[in-house]
């Protein structure tokens, strides 16, 4: 995406990729969440900190499906109209996402199936580095090369939620949490491979937006398992009862029986 007339080095394809890109980063990230709806996995009998969480993150998928949409139909004018309010997307989604992980965590310890220091800790990390890669994608939005990379980084972040409510997470214990990282790192290397497939190399973009990806997971599982994650895990759900399941991820009583 950009907000600026394509430069003669973009192609009308690199426009089409990205948007089919964008759009099924959001398709795949509201799948999740239907199946488990009609599954019966969830439900709409949640506190209002649920509900917010949920209609503010929908609606950037909205936003910035919009956002691709307009581009490649042409209509700059209104992809920069749109830009505009993506700004005041980012604090408004650490916020609410940050508020909805204390509440899992607080309630009934975050999801069986991932250790709780891992969704407390690194959970918190990539949320915000997702709002760090956004925010830098706004910023150089008239590199497109380097803005339509970045926020496809960005958001690739966010179909973790959706994509592992896909996966049979609780057959993946004790490893639920990295895998369901690792998934959503198919849509960079498709990116990579795009790149590669059409230009004979890949762009900076990924090696900067895709690396800190990696490396804030990769340190945010370092401390996650360290005292300091554990102990802050411990100080976050004390008293709640969050604090009565186990730190590694398990299998409750009865589960599939």
């Amino acid at each position: 995406m950009a907000t600026a007339a394509a430069p003669r080095t973009e192609r009308s394809g690199d426009t089409r990729f990205f948007m089919v890109m964008a759009l099924v980063m959001c398709a795949a990230t509201v799948s999740g969440f239907a199946l488990n709806l009609a599954l019966g996995r969830s439900s709409f009998a949640e506190p209002v900190t649920v509900h917010a969480h949920g209609m503010v993150f929908m609606a950037w998928l909205g936003l910035y499906a919009a956002q691709a949409i307009s581009i490649a139909s042409g209509n700059v004018a209104l992809h920069r109209q749109l830009g505009k309010a993506a700004y005041g997307f980012i604090p408004v989604m650490m916020v609410a996402g940050t508020a909805v992980m204390v509440h899992s965590a607080q309630s009934r310890g975050g999801p069986f199936f991932f250790g709780m220091n891992e969704f407390v800790i690194s959970n918190t990390m990539l949320l915000y580095t997702f709002g760090i890669l956004t925010f830098w994608a706004l910023r150089v939005r008239r590199h497109q090369g380097w803005h339509r990379r970045l926020m496809l980084v960005a958001m690739s972040i966010l179909t973790g939620p959706g994509l592992g409510r896909i996966l049979p997470a609780p057959l993946m214990i004790p490893y639920a949490w990295q895998i369901s990282i690792a998934v959503t790192w198919l849509f960079p290397l498709i990116g990579m491979f795009a790149d590669w497939r059409r230009d004979g190399r890949v762009h900076p973009a990924y090696a900067r937006g895709f690396g800190l990806y990696i490396a804030v997971f990769a340190a945010s599982m370092l401390i996650a398992h360290s005292a300091l994650g554990i102990a802050i895990t411990e100080w976050l759900v004390a008293g709640t009862p969050g604090a009565e399941r186990p730190m590694a991820p398990f299998l409750p009583p009865g589960f599939g029986g």
